[in-house]
């Protein structure tokens, strides 16, 4: 079996989603998990999803190990980790998943066209933004050009909100999706987080 087959074989079969495969040129494999989910999974209010555990990555690199050795599989070391703040978003069940998080998209091609009559570059590839579902059953990302407010300073209530704009996208058009690396106390969808908008 390809190290793809038998590695997506270990991990479903402990009851894992594989997020990732990565091969450096030093010889690191990185596995990247991520604990089952699908659109029935209905959490109440106010509690916390589930989240890889250490213990989780242990099992999973024991399995593999062992796994990847039987298929002859060569590298020097192997790492298997949870996907972080800044996951990656692959497939349409991590959009779904993900559905009015903060996200950063970056498309294969420059928006072009898509621009006129909208205060966008025509050479922007890259938007962060909160992600939606459209009423059509398609995507799109939502934002504020507003600048991002320094901590500690004041807005005024008077000062009139930037206007939201939108970009409708196909998951074909992107070239990379993943959650805004944003850390608060407050939890991750802090007041403003969407705000932040990185330029192409």
């Amino acid at each position: 079996m390809s190290l793809q087959e038998t590695t997506l074989q270990t991990v479903s079969g402990l009851g894992y989603d594989l997020v990732e495969i990565e091969r450096s040129a030093s010889g690191l494999l990185r596995i990247t998990i991520d604990l089952p989910w699908s659109a029935d999974d209905v959490r109440p209010e106010g509690v916390p999803e589930q989240f890889v555990t250490v213990e989780d990555c242990e099992k999973v690199t024991r399995q593999l190990q062992f796994a990847l050795e039987v298929d002859g599989v060569e590298y020097k070391r192997l790492e298997v980790s949870s996907p972080g703040i800044d996951r990656p978003l692959r497939h349409e069940q991590d959009f779904i998943r993900f559905t009015g998080a903060v996200v950063d998209l970056t498309l294969k091609e420059s928006i072009g066209a898509a621009a006129e009559g909208t205060t966008i570059s025509a050479n922007r590839k890259k938007f962060r933004g909160t992600l939606e579902r459209t009423e059509a059953g398609g995507w799109q990302i939502v934002w504020s050009d507003a600048p991002p407010v320094k901590p500690g300073a004041r807005v005024s209530k008077k000062r009139p909100p930037a206007p939201l704009q939108s970009l409708g996208f196909t998951l074909d058009e992107l070239r990379e999706a993943r959650l805004a690396p944003i850390v608060s106390f407050k939890g991750r969808a802090a007041a403003g987080a969407a705000d932040e908008d990185p330029q192409a």
